[in-house]
This record gives structure tokens, sequence and C-alpha cells, in this order.
């Protein structure tokens, strides 16, 4: 299969997908052998719920033929390869980037050693039979009750003491690799190492004395998969191993590979061998090796949780500190505007979210209403909406018509936007005097307009989302805002709301239904009894999204202010 602009490659050997999302480390992933799809839905293969920039089914990775090729599957937002818009079919190549929402996947071959080490797994064609070699394989728990049933031997019992000594304390994982393994080569008398740890589906040199290591795949794979210690005591016996010109040339005698095994896994391996040496490896030595391996498999997972416990409380408190900015970022209160009543509400579904709203004074005695949603959620989502906040409010102090401020508003959000982001925007300019509006829509959802008599209307005239597009122009609704007209603006987390136990989503005729059936209630009133709808509708699967909800309602002059109301969502009326 061959498609224009993408000449075929086959996939190589022991190439992934290396997934990056925001908040979580890489995650490193075969090629799938049939497809792999990817989107918000439960459904797939990637599921990323959190993740409003993709869509249920957003695009699918599928091996055809030779080649592995990615297809968006008709997603809102669209997928990018190596930053352009997919048309059609795609056939990845080795470095491929592609962005889904706030994804990044790499198609990408095996790593390269980041100790500039060579490790060859190299594929056994040949060998010796096995009468005349004396490959030993034993796995732990055979080892265990051997050198528990054998009498104790002086080196045995120095060497693991000394090994439970160094292994005790506190260490970073850059101290604790290159300290076992040179355990390791001391305790066995070795010549040479190396210390290898899985990283998804590849083996990554963490810690080595020597080069050009040679390692068996047969070897390799009985250590990982068959969790088997590895012995060869004498090379010149293993006429394939004795053949290698790299053996030859360094004097290899014995070598010996052993699994690093925690309780339930296997993470890793240590291979040593040793040069002309009076002694080869021994069977003790085999034992001796596989106990400390398994040590020190224990202690390299409990520094892991140890650092992933450090950087969760630093993440805990560096969000709690973002969520306080992010509430000081929100109006405290609506602005005294008489004859109007005026709330709005945000609950971000994390720590701190990706809307906005504001009231904005602008010239002449005009407010801006504003509801924004930036693609994603969390910290950089919130970072993005903080920038948004900043040239809002500069820009809507200037009186220039309400579609070249939300285009140069569209430039400056450009210059600084990741290719991969994105904000949607809702602009109101009200006059309280004649309850004239004038609206933008930049990719947002359609503004709802509640008529006193129920009649209902959307608006949803503007342009394109910010960011992506900086040459972008927009166009603007005007209509009049009566007595007991209601204004209501609000963020996709609303509308796309999904049932607890049906999937289905909340929509924009239940978000209308609140507010026309209710018109005597003040807009706080209402919104809380939104807010109530969507958490019935939810149950506890929760919000999977931020939700904002911005409501103004032109009220007679004589009619009594709405008493400000603080609820557990910070409800502004």
């Amino acid at each position: 299969m061959t498609m224009p602009g993408s000449p075929a490659s086959a996939p190589q050997e022991n190439a992934e997908l290396m997934v990056m999302a925001p908040g979580q480390p890489p995650r490193g992933l075969p090629l799938p052998e049939r497809q792999l799809t990817l989107g918000r839905s439960p459904g797939n293969e990637l599921c990323y719920p959190d993740d409003a920039g993709l869509s249920r089914q957003h695009l699918v990775i599928e091996r055809i033929g030779e080649d592995m090729v990615v297809r968006d599957l008709g997603s809102k937002n669209g997928t990018l390869v190596n930053g352009e818009r997919l048309a059609g079919p795609h056939i990845l190549r080795p470095g491929d980037q592609i962005s889904a929402g706030h994804l990044l996947i790499e198609f990408r071959a095996p790593l390269p050693d980041p100790l500039h080490r060579t490790v060859l797994f190299v594929e056994k064609t040949h060998s010796a039979p096995e009468a005349s070699s004396t490959v030993v394989s034993a796995n732990l728990e055979a080892v265990l009750r051997q050198e528990k049933a054998a009498p104790a031997r002086a080196k045995t019992v120095d060497a693991l003491i000394r090994v439970g000594q160094e292994l005790a304390g506190h260490r970073p994982l850059d101290e604790l690799f290159p300290l076992i393994l040179n355990l390791a080569i001391e305790s066995v008398g070795a010549s040479r190492g190396v210390l290898l740890t899985l990283e998804g589906a590849n083996l990554a040199p963490r810690a080595a004395a020597g080069d050009h290591f040679r390692i068996s795949t047969t070897v390799r794979d009985r250590v990982i998969n068959q969790r088997e210690s590895i012995l060869v005591s004498d090379i010149s016996l293993d006429l394939e191993l004795a053949q290698r010109q790299s053996i030859v040339a360094q004097a290899v005698r014995s070598v010996m590979a052993v699994p690093l095994q925690t309780r339930e896994n296997v993470i890793g391996l240590i291979y040593v061998d040793a040069t002309n040496a009076p002694n080869p490896f021994t069977r003790d030595d085999l034992n001796l090796l596989t106990v400390m391996a398994n040590v020190a498999a224990i202690r390299i997972e409990h520094a892991r949780l140890v650092e992933v416990e450090q950087q969760e409380r630093m993440m805990a408190r560096e969000l709690a500190q973002a969520a306080e900015i992010h509430t000081a970022l929100l109006p405290a209160m609506p602005p005294e505007a008489p004859g109007w009543d005026l709330a709005a509400v945000n609950v971000p579904c994390r720590t701190v979210g990706g809307d906005y709203f504001d009231f904005i004074p602008g010239a002449f005695g005009k407010l801006l209403l504003v509801v924004g949603d930036v693609a994603g959620k969390g910290m950089s989502a919130a970072l993005m909406m903080s920038s948004l906040q900043a040239y809002l409010r500069v820009l809507g102090e200037d009186p220039e018509p309400l579609p070249q401020l939300v285009t140069r508003l569209n430039q400056l959000v450009a210059t600084r936007c990741p290719p991969n982001r994105f904000i949607t925007l809702f602009a109101a300019l009200l006059d309280p005097d004649t309850g004239e509006l004038r609206c933008v829509n930049a990719g947002h959802n359609a503004a709802l307009v509640v008529r006193r008599d129920g009649a209902l209307e959307w608006l949803s005239q503007g342009g394109v989302m910010l960011g992506p597009f900086p040459r972008a122009s927009y166009e603007e609704n005007r209509l009049l805002l009566n007595e007991g007209d209601l204004l209501v603006l609000y963020s996709d987390g609303v509308p796309e709301a999904t049932h607890a136990e049906t999937d289905e989503e909340f929509g924009p005729d239940r978000l209308a239904a609140v507010f026309r059936d209710f018109p005597r209630e003040s807009v706080a009133e209402q919104i809380s009894r939104l807010m109530e709808a969507l958490r019935q509708w939810c149950g506890q699967r929760g919000f999977e999204d931020d939700v904002t909800v911005l409501a103004a309602r032109r009220t007679p002059l004589e009619a009594l202010e709405p008493a400000w109301v603080m609820e557990e969502e910070a409800v502004l009326a």
C-alpha cells in the first residue's frame, strides 16, 4: 500500500509508540498486531476521558501489510502529523509525531544508549551441543532453596551483608544503579558488567563498567521472560560465542546474566563477564549474583516509589497554589449593573482548570461578558487561561468594534499558542442602558437567549477558534435584550456531561429547559438548579470536564437586586 507523500517504510524490529500526555511519564507501547484506537470513549484501546481536545473516537493506528498507518476518524479537532493536519491515511516513519488533543505520540526506533555504551542483543544461529557446554540456568526459587540448604560460605555472607548495608540508605536512582553494579562486579570477581532496566518494551542501560557488550537474545529472553539466571562457565565450549570477534578481542571467558526481580515483576537484568582469569564463574557465583539482584530490584522499586511520592507531594503543593491563583484570576463578584441580574459559576474537574469567565468594564459604560475554554485541563490549560485573561483585560478597554477586538486577541494568542492547543471563546458586549448586545463566537458553544415568553435563540455566528489560524477574521451578531430576556454563556463541560450509566450527553436542550422552566428564579438560583441537575446526571462518574456558566437577565429597574450567593461551586450573583 502506498500513499501520496508518504513513502512506505516497514516498522523496524523493537520499534514502538511513545505516548506523552500532560502530567504523566512517557509511556512506551509496542506496535499493535492489528490496530490501536484512541479517543475519549472507554471502548478505545487508548482511552483518555479527561482530554477535552479528543473526540470519543479520534484516530486509529493500524497495521496494513508491513506498514503502520494512522487515520483520523472524523474527529472534531483533527489530528496533526509532524505539525500538519491529517487529511487521509499516513504511513508512519521513525520520528513521526502525532498530535491529538493534548497527546503527543512519537513513532520511534529503539532509543540510543544514554550511557554511550554498546549493548548488542545477538540472535543465536547455532551453538555447541548441550553436552559440550557448561550453560547453567536456574530460577530464583531454586536458587534460594540451594542457598538456604548450602552451608554458610564466608564469601557469600560477607557479600550479602555488605549489600544490605550499602542499600539500606536512601539514595537517588542515578546513584543507586552504579552502586548495585559495582557491588555485583566486586562480589563475583567480574571484569565488566552492565545493569539494564525495562523501559516499556526496551532494555535501557542504567550503569555500565566496560563497553561493547554482546548479549544473546536467547539469554535476554530467558532472563526477562522466564525469570532464569544464566551461567556460561567457559565461553570456549560454546562454539557460537567463541567465534565472535568481540569476544576473542576482549578475551572473555565466563558470562552470567540474572534478572532484577521483585516479588511480582522482572524490571531488568544484570550482565557480567570475566576475561582470562584463573577461575571462571561458578554455580556459587550465580547463586550469589541472583540473590543480590533480587535484593537490588526491591531496593530499586522502593527508590522509584519514593521518587514518585516526592513528585506527587510536590505536584500537590504546586496544584494547591495554582488553584488559589486560578480562583483569584476569576471575578470575585459581578459588577454593579442596575437593571441587570448577573451570576456565574466555575467548577474545574481537576484542582485547576482551563475554563474562564469574566465581566470586563468597557468603554462608554459597556460591559464585556466572556466565557472561554482552553483545550485541555490541568496546569497547562490554566497557564493559557491566565494569558487569555491578561490579553482580554487590556483589549476590553478599547472602544473598537467587537469583531476587531477578537481578531486582535486571536493574533496575540497565536503568537504563544502551542501547535496542539487552541482556545474557544464567546464574547458579548452589552450596553446595560439600552439592552443592545453584540456577540462574537470564536469556535465556542452557541450562546443561549431565553426570551421572556419562553422562546429560545442560539447564537453561533462568529468565526474559528483562537490560536491555530492567526489570520482569521470574525463576524458579530447583534440583538436586543428586553426586560425578562436572559443570556446564558457556558463551556462544553455542560452539554457534553455524560450520564453515569448510559454514556448519553446532557445536551443543550436540557440546559435550556432549566432556564426556561423556572423564569421567576434569580439567575443564581437557576445556575444552582443547573449544577444540581448535572450532578444527578453524572452520578458517581462526576464531571469529566470543567464546567462554567455565566448568565445575565434584564430586569425592571425597580426590581430588588438579587442576594449575593456563595455556594460550594462559587456561584456569582
